[in-house]
């Protein structure tokens, strides 16, 4: 409701100003974009006259915090409550780019029809006051929390809050009149109801969300055996090298040899040992410490005990395992980037096939439009989405669009309608609707920038299931995260990190930026917990996020620049499958594999500078990576949880 309404009134508590709840609100309010607001503390009087300053100081330096350059007003008497609605009709307002260049409506009213052939879908009439921009009946409208729906007509009704109610004047006493007000109005509203648009089919906007894709658009051509030929050519000479031996060098013998002014590593033949020390720990037991412990668990009450097992029932031990998992995976990420190791029982060559070598993460070239998946023949993508945005932004604010216009009082007859969604606002919830611009409804790929909310610890792994607060939109998806940079390719981040600003990528309808970004997890409670926000970045498919896989190996023997390395592959195929791709080390070497030893994965490799014992020889591999098709627009606010939760705290009378 705070995106569509005008002013708020923030009223506090006179002792504390609020809560930990209400902060937790008001990050929300600020990450989303707050509008024009007010501040009023109720009770303030009706406290005694000492504690009354202290109060009042004490709300001050609360208020500083959130709201340094806003006055607390009084709502004690009439005449500060006069004060106060002064204050609320004459206050500048503010603006949120996101709702100032859409119609928007806060539904006063809700009917259904239901359709003739199924009951289940059906016409919803939604009257309530146009705000933003004019209303056009061939728009979309999206209704916040159960997607995009089109209207068939608009109509006027009778306003029920008339800021001039109509004067009619008695024929037989000119001086008497009479103000018809709302309720009088309901009778007449059949008579005065006007049809303000009807729908234009060849006009209205498409409800097509996706691409129908073509299965032979991405056919490819073979290779020709002339082309097959010139390669396998280049690579027979590209893989020959020239030395210069002295004369009965065996092949073997002349690979140890350098070439240029380099040593060969032969007559230093040493195994560089790591010693394991055993440290023996010392049991010493005290008769005296064990007669103290026995007299401790005498002097235990079982009223503790009692409250301990009643604590141990609350405890969901499955749900404590799988966060002690993603704790530790969490920290071993922090110590080990992107490091895993190498399976045993299956080849490296196969579990990382779809991986490849960089020689420069920053300048090697790669083809953002290379083996794309699937879903990528469902999206939309714009030729140039800055102009596009551009333009549409453009005509909004210099053409005259014709619909209901601002502040009128208006009822939409909205087709194809669920009817859960009549259920849902008799639960109490807001209906809300947002009008959509041109392309709005159309998938793509969206990027939105967020950084983590101190207020929540919780790790967050990619791919997992949130909740979105996108502009006017609310929707579940699976992420992925990746680092904020200006470069073309960017590295995949397997958590949500804390301190650091991430770009979330998701498949999502398109949404034209400005716009702000609210990330929920779930809780098994139902309630939803904040963990991050942000800004709508780009919608853009081809922004490329590469996954980095680190597989590490440790040198086994060491011969000044030459050395032996085990541990990074076990069996000979996946050393020479892997060998074009550079070597780097913890300590900032850099080499290449020159052959292999053996049938255990053993690797003879050269080295810029000559290897320390305790150094770890890395090679990066890279892959690109794509978010998965989640996207789910049924996201109903948690209200009875919501309820149940304020109700458990607060008086029912101050609920109200």
């Amino acid at each position: 409701m705070a995106k569509v309404a005008d002013t708020i009134l923030f009223l506090l508590d006179p002792l504390e100003g609020w809560d930990s709840t209400g902060d937790y609100c008001l990050s929300c309010l600020f990450a989303q974009g707050l509008p024009t607001y007010t501040l009023a503390v109720l009770g303030v009087s009706g406290l005694p006259p000492k504690k009354q300053i202290d109060a009042r100081k004490k709300l001050s330096k609360a208020v500083e915090k959130r709201f340094p350059d806003d006055k607390l007003l009084l709502l004690d008497t009439q005449q500060e409550a006069g004060m106060l609605l002064r204050q609320l009709a004459n206050q500048k307002q503010r603006h949120l780019a996101f709702r100032d260049r859409r119609a928007y409506l806060l539904a006063h009213a809700a009917d259904f029809v239901p359709g003739e052939e199924n009951n289940l879908v059906g016409t919803l009439k939604i009257s309530g006051y146009v705000r933003g921009q004019t209303l056009n009946v061939n728009s979309l409208l999206h209704i916040v929390g159960h997607g995009d729906f089109q209207m068939k007509q608009i109509d006027a009704p009778t306003d029920p809050f008339p800021l001039n109610p109509r004067v009619i004047k008695s024929q037989k006493d000119p001086g008497m009149a009479m103000e018809i007000c709302a309720m009088d109005a309901v009778a007449d509203m059949e008579e005065d109801l006007k049809v303000l648009m009807k729908a234009d089919p060849d006009r209205q906007e498409s409800l097509q969300t996706e691409v129908i894709p073509d299965p032979m658009e991405g056919e490819q051509t073979w290779p020709t055996e002339e082309e097959l030929n010139e390669a396998n050519d280049f690579l027979k000479k590209s893989s020959k090298v020239v030395k210069k031996v002295p004369k009965g060098t065996s092949s073997y013998q002349a690979e140890w040899i350098l070439d240029e002014d380099g040593e060969s590593g032969g007559e230093g033949d040493e195994y560089d040992d790591i010693e394991h020390e055993d440290f023996m720990e010392e049991e010493s037991q005290d008769e005296s410490s064990e007669k103290e412990e026995e007299e401790e668990c005498e002097t235990m009450t079982i009223g503790e005990s009692v409250r301990d097992d009643l604590y141990d029932e609350k405890v969901d031990e499955e749900a404590e395992e799988k966060m002690l998992e993603k704790y530790k995976q969490e920290r071993m990420e922090e110590m080990f980037p992107d490091e895993v190791d190498t399976p045993r029982d299956v080849a490296a060559r196969i579990r990382f096939q779809k991986y490849r070598g960089l020689k420069s993460f920053r300048t090697s070239p790669w083809d953002p439009k290379e083996n794309l998946p699937q879903d990528y023949a469902r999206i939309f993508q714009f030729q140039n989405f800055t102009s596009t945005r551009r333009r549409i932004f453009k005509e909004i604010e210099e053409k005259e669009l014709e619909g209901a216009e601002v502040g009128w009082y208006v009822t939409l007859h909205v087709s194809e309608v669920p009817v859960s969604v009549v259920e849902y606002v008799k639960r109490g919830a807001p209906l809300i609707a947002f009008s959509l611009l041109p392309h709005e409804q159309k998938m793509s790929v969206l990027n939105m920038v967020v950084s983590r909310h101190p207020g929540n610890t919780e790790p967050v792994k990619a791919k997992e299931e949130l909740i979105f607060h996108c502009g006017f939109r609310r929707f579940r998806a699976s992420p992925l995260f990746s680092q904020h940079t200006a470069a073309d390719k960017h590295k995949f981040q397997r958590f949500l990190t804390a301190d650091v600003a991430l770009v979330v990528t998701v498949y999502a309808p398109i949404t034209f930026p400005p716009a702000s970004v609210l990330l929920f997890k779930q809780n098994s409670n139902g309630m939803h917990s904040l963990i991050a926000t942000g800004h709508l970045l780009s919608v853009d498919p081809d922004r490329m996020v590469i996954k980095r896989v680190v597989l590490s190996g440790h040198p086994f023997k060491i011969f000044t620049k030459m050395a032996v390395v085990r541990y990074m592959f076990f069996n000979r195929e996946d050393v020479l499958w892997f060998k074009p791709v550079e070597l780097r080390t913890k300590w900032g070497r850099r080499g290449h594999i020159k052959e292999p030893l053996g049938t255990h994965g053993h690797m003879k490799c050269s080295f810029d500078g000559k290897l320390k014992s305790q150094d770890t020889v890395l090679m990066n591999l890279y892959k690109r990576v794509f978010p998965k098709w989640t996207y789910d627009p049924y996201v109903p606010e948690p209200v009875p949880w919501v309820k149940s939760e304020i109700s458990s705290g607060v008086p029912e009378a101050d609920m109200e």
